[in-house]
């Protein structure tokens, strides 16, 4: 089962900046859009991906700038799938305080690379992170499996699949805390 989960990783769907149209989207384009190319993420076949709803939400709570001509630019769209990744474990605020900069310096090419060269670069160290995240989560399940080793009962087997989820939690709730430590630091102008 591991096996499969770890080949799962490499075949995840990642939008990659060449798949975005070229053209400026209306709101449905975008919804379908985004749910075709990353269905494969949803954990549940009913789970949404993005809906028109969320798209307004973003726009109001000023996580993404909103729309010309209610037509979305490919700028929009890799906004929105830098949402869809982290709002899995963060509130919409911290993620307008970490989008706001790059908002602000990069959307419409501003000053230095654009918000579409920001993703090129952040998509390819994600595609170079996959191996190292497979290899980290095998050491996790290694660990695990070496855990209650003096323990006699027969739900052996339980306690280390138990083991091996809580490591992965536990890499997970340190992570975040990191991330929310670096989001605050950029709330604070001093810092």
């Amino acid at each position: 089962m591991l096996s499969d989960i770890l080949g799962s990783l490499a075949h995840l769907n990642h939008i990659r900046p060449s798949e975005i149209p070229h053209i400026d989207l209306y709101m449905d384009q975008v919804t379908s859009f985004m749910n075709e190319h990353l269905q494969n993420s949803r954990r549940f076949e009913d789970d949404k991906i993005l809906t028109k709803t969320m798209i307004n939400n973003y726009a109001k709570n000023k996580l993404l700038p909103p729309p010309q001509k209610k037509r979305y630019s490919k700028e929009h769209m890799f906004l929105l799938i830098f949402i869809y990744y982290m709002k899995s474990f963060l509130p919409l605020t911290d993620i307008q305080s970490i989008l706001d900069p790059i908002c602000t310096a990069h959307f419409g090419c501003k000053d230095g690379w654009c918000v579409e060269e920001v993703y090129q670069e952040i998509f390819t160290l994600g595609e170079e992170r996959i191996k190292q995240i497979g290899h980290d989560i095998l050491d996790n399940f290694h660990t695990a499996a070496n855990s209650f080793s003096d323990y006699e009962g027969d739900d052996r087997d339980e306690l280390q699949l138990f083991a091996f989820i809580c490591l992965l939690s536990f890499d997970i709730y340190l992570k975040k805390e990191v991330i929310e430590k670096l989001i605050d630091g950029l709330n604070k102008p001093n810092q």
